[in-house]
This record gives C-alpha cells, sequence and structure tokens, in this order.
C-alpha cells in the first residue's frame, strides 16, 4: 500500500508543478488554488507512504516521479522541446527509480 500512496503522491507532485506554472506566480486564483491543494495532498500522501518507507527511498522516488512526470507533461502538454539528451536523461531518472524500488525491501 506504500508504493501506491508514493505513486499517487508523485502524480500529484506533478499536478502540483504544472498547477505552479499554470499560476503565474500565484497571479491567478484556480491555478493557484489548484497548486497549493494538489501541493498539499501530494505532501500527505508522502507522509504516508513514509511510515512504511525508507526515508531517502521514499524521497528520491517522489521526486523521481515528479521530475519524470513534469518533464512528460511539458513535451506533451506544453510543446516543450523532445530532444535525445533530454529522454535520456529522463530515462537514467526512471533506472534508478527502478532499482530503489528493486532493492527496498518493501
Amino acid at each position: 500500500m506504500s508504493w501506491i500512496l508514493l505513486f499517487i503522491a508523485g502524480l500529484l507532485e506533478v499536478a502540483w508543478a504544472a498547477g505552479l506554472k499554470s499560476s503565474d506566480g500565484f497571479t491567478r486564483l484556480w491555478p493557484s488554488v489548484f497548486t497549493i491543494v494538489t501541493a498539499v495532498g501530494s505532501f500527505v500522501l508522502l507522509a504516508m507512504a513514509m511510515r512504511q518507507l525508507p526515508l531517502g527511498t521514499a524521497y528520491a522516488v517522489w521526486t523521481g516521479i515528479g521530475a519524470v512526470g513534469a518533464f512528460i507533461f511539458g513535451i506533451v502538454m506544453m510543446g516543450e522541446a523532445l530532444t535525445l539528451p533530454r529522454v535520456a536523461s529522463a530515462a537514467l531518472i526512471v533506472v534508478g527509480l527502478v532499482g530503489l524500488k528493486l532493492s527496498s525491501g518493501h
């Protein structure tokens, strides 16, 4: 269950990062509200997952899901550049996340 909570927390991290971009520096009301709600949800689920998972593993996976998810969101929804070096770098993050999962013992 902890891994599921952590995965959802990571997805919410992607959501709040996208909301933060859309909020235009917290100058737009509804994107700002969305950002705050999803950030709080992400932190709460991360905290719940950390009850069972090691700190380093949980935090690295949470930020990794957020980083790779935001990378994908930026390409698909915001027209950001899709280049081989960027994809290779994101792939290295994914390899690290899989390694942490496999070596965590949970």
